[in-house]
């Protein structure tokens, strides 16, 4: 069993930076796949960026490339999403979730999630 729990998001200007962080309880963090998510008003949610159990890869949606960046730190049972030049189109609930898999851009293969923080971008 992991729990997750995202902390960081806020309202914001287009244009400003936000981390969010997402604390992951028991000692098997390292092991999981790590994933970012989103949920716009009256959208589905859709992935954001994933970080592999080591942190050496990651993998991103074309729309946030170059702009946020993914990190772990398996030491600190923590992962971090730095969003840089943030646009109002990036408003939303972001969820972090886990995955006993290599790797997944679907939400369905995720076994755990937090409980969402709010980002709002504001034009």
């Amino acid at each position: 069993q992991v729990q997750l729990v995202e902390s960081g998001g806020g309202l914001v200007q287009a244009g400003d930076s936000l981390r969010l962080s997402c604390a992951a309880s028991g000692r098997t963090f390292s092991t999981y796949l790590m994933g970012w998510f989103r949920q716009a008003p009256g959208k589905e949610r859709e992935f954001v960026a994933a970080a592999r159990r080591s942190g050496g890869s990651t993998y991103y949606r074309d729309s946030v490339k170059g702009r946020f960046t993914i990190s772990r730190d398996n030491a600190k049972n923590t992962v971090y999403l730095q969003m840089n030049s943030l646009k109002p189109e990036d408003t939303g609930v972001y969820y972090c979730a886990a995955a006993s898999r290599i790797f997944s851009r679907s939400e369905s293969e995720y076994d755990y999630w937090g409980q969402g923080t709010q980002v709002t971008v504001s034009s």
